[in-house]
């Protein structure tokens, strides 16, 4: 695909990039340029044209467009790391844009060729490389985005779409050194259910867990964990983050997906991984109830979360209303497989899969 670049007149003065970077926190600041791709459907099928990369900044979008009033959009989450060599890599951006279309598809959005997805990445690098922060735990943050951009009122797919790839330098997740979190049970909220887009990686999903992230962060807590009230209340998914407990005989458990859970591309590096160590990697509905003997009776041995921003981290309480349950925490394979999957991100380990695409 051919992209027309049109750098940014103003992009940020040198010396302030250097302040951001040295600490970015979270999502809260952005590099000079985004890549912009759009999606026409003139009767023929659609078609993708004028792919770019321009100034990064405000989105003039029309008070009737669909994603305003009909949430028509997806998007993913991914990182840049930059390695010993200089050279700045991704980690599986294939996997990322094979879900994009997945999700895509759930949402009645156009397909945009794997290929393309990863060259949009490569162009934004090719002119915003010096955004990538250095240190343990830092990177930048890449989120290409789809949003249906068409001026109507109507429930139908819209016909006119745009990609857009934007990026964030991003220090640590949760902040400081690693430490197990606090997870809240959420009882009053559901995250999805059986035919809903709870597999797809869209907004609404989120929007829809904010609600019950506010009653966890009132009881003092990080993150939130959502049941299946229709199976026995089996763990689905944190926020936006997979679950995983390590069993004392050498099993790595993980709820399966069944549709209402996002397939998460850390997680199924993470299901490699520990297949890698000879553990016995178990896809199964699991019941908050067996994780809560498992503590008890000593089966269950660590419990962490995975994601693309945290990377993996360990679990350490869960809160259920008014009783607390005492999670193992870091454990020997937590460690382990984070300290691989990590190094393998950030040039440290060898990639033994071919996981990480180099951007820049």
């Amino acid at each position: 695909m051919q992209f027309d670049v049109i750098e940014n007149p103003h992009p940020v003065a040198q010396d302030r990039r250097r302040e951001i970077l040295a600490d970015p926190g979270f999502g809260v600041h952005f590099s000079d340029h985004t890549v912009i791709i759009d999606w026409t459907d003139d009767g023929d099928g659609g078609s993708w044209h004028d792919a770019r990369v321009e100034a990064y900044g405000p989105i003039a979008l029309d008070p009737a467009a669909s994603v305003l009033h009909y949430a028509q959009e997806v998007f993913e989450g991914m990182k840049a790391y930059r390695h010993a060599d200089g050279g700045v890599y991704t980690f599986r951006p294939r996997a990322n844009a094979a879900r994009m279309n997945r999700s895509a598809a759930r949402m009645a959005l156009p397909q945009l060729d794997e290929e393309a997805f990863v060259e949009s990445l490569e162009q934004l690098l090719a002119v915003d490389s010096s955004w990538v922060p250095e240190g343990e735990g830092a990177a930048l943050y890449l989120r290409p985005f789809m949003i249906a951009t068409e001026a109507f009122l109507g429930v139908r797919p819209a016909r006119e779409v745009s990609y857009r790839v934007i990026a964030s330098p991003a220090g640590n997740y949760f902040g400081g050194e690693l430490k197990p979190v606090r997870i809240w049970v959420s009882r009053d909220f559901t995250r999805s259910g059986p035919g809903g887009t709870g597999a797809a990686k869209t907004g609404g999903n989120y929007a829809g867990s904010l609600a019950a992230q506010a009653q966890a962060a009132e009881h003092g807590c990080d993150q939130v964990l959502f049941l299946d009230p229709l199976h026995e209340n089996a763990v689905e998914e944190l926020g936006g983050m997979n679950v995983f407990l390590v069993t004392s005989d050498g099993r790595l458990i993980t709820p399966q997906l069944t549709g209402t859970i996002l397939e998460g591309v850390t997680r199924d590096s993470v299901i490699q991984l520990a297949q890698d160590r000879g553990l016995t990697v178990e896809e199964r509905r699991v019941t908050l109830d067996e994780w809560a003997r498992g503590i008890e009776d000593g089966t269950i041995v660590e419990a962490f979360a995975c994601g693309t921003a945290a990377v993996i981290t360990p679990i350490g309480e869960l809160v259920d209303g008014e009783t607390t349950i005492a999670s193992p925490g870091t454990g020997e394979v937590t460690a382990s497989i984070r300290e691989e999957l990590l190094g393998i991100q950030t040039g440290a380990v060898a990639d033994r899969h071919g996981w990480m695409h180099r951007l820049a």
